[in-house]
This record gives structure tokens, C-alpha cells and sequence, in this order.
């Protein structure tokens, strides 16, 4: 069960670096995990994922989601189009190789938290926080 993947320490720790990154940006930042991915392509899925959780519904397209398919051992890194446009080319690229480098040592739990530390930076940079800023989107990680 993907529910199971993190224990309650560990969701409430992701949750808690979401919540920190979001906080100096409007920006938004997902983690979706799943036991498989139904698609042959990580990317495909990814991106049906990202428009079925309401990512595409930011005022300013800044979304950043995190997709994990636990048995088929694949993720994915993807931004809207607002962010995407502004991060550096190879942004994605080295925020999937850092989360590589970690997922390959069995720390999850920590490879999230830096990588969405990451985003969060990138977000406060491009996305800096507005006082009318609200939450868009919950911060809690979905489950397929």
C-alpha cells in the first residue's frame, strides 16, 4: 500500500518541509505516491497526475510535484508552466539526480525534504510571497 511507504513521522516531516518551502513563496508543492505507474513513460503519468490533484489550478501555474511509484521504482520531478519557464534548463534534471543519489541509499524521507527544499528556494525566488497570498492547494502527500 503506498499509504504505507512512509510511517506517520516521516509523512508529518515531508509535510512539514512542504509547508516551509510554500511559506516564503506562492508557490505550490505536491507529493503523489502510487504502487505502480500505469504508463510505460514516468513523465506521462506524471503529468496525468498533476492535472487529476488540481495543480494546474494555481493563479500563477508555479505547481512543482513530486510523483513516486513505489514497486516500479520510478519518479518524477514536473512544474507548471509558470515555473517551468524561469528555472534554470537544468533544474529538474539535478533535483531528480539528487533525489536518485538519496533514493539509491534507501532515504527517501530525506531525499524529499532537500529536493523540496530545493523547489521551495526556486519558488521563492521566481514566486516570492504575496500578502494575499493563499494556500491553493492542500500540503498533505496523495495517494493513487
Amino acid at each position: 500500500m503506498p499509504q504505507n511507504f512512509f510511517n506517520e513521522v516521516q509523512k508529518a516531516q515531508i509535510v512539514k518541509a512542504i509547508q516551509a518551502a510554500e511559506l516564503n513563496s506562492s508557490g505550490e508543492i505536491r507529493l503523489h505516491i502510487e504502487k505502480n505507474c500505469p504508463k510505460p513513460n514516468v513523465l506521462d503519468r506524471a503529468k496525468e497526475v498533476f492535472q487529476e490533484i488540481g495543480m494546474t489550478n494555481t493563479a500563477q501555474q508555479n505547481g512543482v510535484l513530486f510523483y513516486l511509484a513505489v514497486e516500479d521504482r520510478k519518479f518524477a520531478v514536473i512544474g507548471d508552466k509558470g515555473i517551468d519557464k524561469v528555472v534554470p534548463d537544468d533544474f529538474w534534471e539535478s533535483t531528480k539526480e539528487l533525489l536518485k543519489s538519496h533514493f539509491s541509499q534507501g532515504l527517501f524521507t530525506e531525499g524529499f525534504i532537500k529536493a523540496i527544499h530545493l523547489a521551495g528556494e526556486q519558488l521563492k525566488h521566481y514566486f516570492p510571497y504575496q500578502k494575499d497570498d493563499t494556500n491553493e492547494l492542500p500540503d498533505e502527500i496523495s495517494f493513487g
